[in-house]
């Protein structure tokens, strides 16, 4: 991705895409009370230099959670090797005993052929622990670091259609057009109406009426990939945490409220609550870690900065 902190107003155009990502450039200049032209051309000029791209997901799948430990100086290699696979949704580098941590499309009924016959082929492989994703209490799409104002959001929101929330691992048969259409938008989300229309074979009315239809069945998400570093938030970080089970739902809440948390999940294993967030600063990451109200519920912490990142939203990120 391109390196750099985004000006005030691209970031705002960001933020009003994390919203909603389809929204025509002449609404997002009307919400931020921007002009119009101004607009129209950066939000393209973004789009274009590859740093902020917009995209389609389908609903949240049964995924993994896996930290490796490797041997001196194997961590890129090994994630190199999980960033490659195709059912990698995101790939980090930390600093800490876990030298890389990942998130793999993963159902059940696969899990004992990745821990036991796929990740021990990892080149440099020490060791690796694998927990299974239970729920997911935020994902990508969701994430809301405070761009824009609680008005400007909801004048966005207001032309959405009412988000659905399909249950983790739920597959539902798609006639070939919805397929078409999600694999239309997977790397482009923001593709306009006449063009998924030829693409599909759609009539032009009948594509945002699916469109819609699909968020409202949360059987599509349209998310903003971006590093976010070029948004101010210039340290990345993996917590993960625990707390009694009675406990665990209401850390989860005040996880999902916190702006900052970027995905988090809940997982199998000794630290149930799995987090990623992202800070302005080492500051922050210390105010987070140390006075964030859902910690009184938490038993045990443990936080690992983020030192390179692989892959990102589905999106393989090419190394320096």
């Amino acid at each position: 991705m391109v390196a750099g902190l985004l000006a005030a107003l691209e970031r705002r155009i960001v933020g009003a895409l994390q919203v909603d990502g389809r929204a025509p450039w002449e609404r997002i200049a009307a919400v931020l009370g921007e002009p119009e032209g101004a607009v129209a051309r950066h939000g393209p000029a973004l789009l274009a230099e590859g740093g902020v791209q917009v995209v389609g997901v389908p609903a949240p799948q049964a995924g993994t959670v896996v930290h490796l430990r490797c041997g001196p100086g194997q961590e890129r290699v090994a994630a190199l090797a999980l960033a490659r696979r195709a059912d990698t949704h995101w790939v980090h580098l930390l600093a800490g005993p876990a030298g890389a941590v990942a998130e793999i499309g993963c159902p059940p009924e696969r899990l004992a052929r990745l821990v036991g016959d796929e990740l021990p082929r990892l080149p440099g492989l020490v060791e690796a622990a694998a927990s299974t994703v239970l729920r997911h209490v935020r994902t990508e799409d969701e994430w809301r670091p405070g761009l824009l104002g609680p008005e400007e959001s909801e004048a966005l929101t207001e032309h959405l259609p009412p988000p659905g929330d399909a249950p983790l691992g739920e597959v539902k048969t798609l006639g070939p057009a919805d397929r078409m259409l999600l694999t239309a938008l997977q790397f482009d989300a923001r593709r306009g109406d006449d063009e998924l229309a030829e693409v599909t074979g759609l009539s032009r009315s009948a594509v945002p009426r699916r469109i819609d239809r699909l968020r409202r069945d949360g059987r599509l998400r349209i998310r903003v990939v971006v590093d976010p570093a070029r948004l101010g938030f210039g340290v990345r970080a993996v917590l993960r945490a625990s707390a009694a089970p009675r406990d665990v739902a209401a850390v989860a809440a005040g996880l999902r409220r916190e702006p900052w948390v970027l995905r988090a999940c809940r997982v199998t294993g000794d630290r149930p609550l799995l987090a990623e967030v992202a800070v302005p600063g080492v500051d922050a990451l210390h105010d987070l870690t140390t006075d964030a109200a859902w910690l009184d519920r938490v038993t045990a912490l443990d936080t690992a900065v983020v030192v390179g990142t692989l892959k990102d939203g589905g999106l393989f990120t090419p190394p320096d």
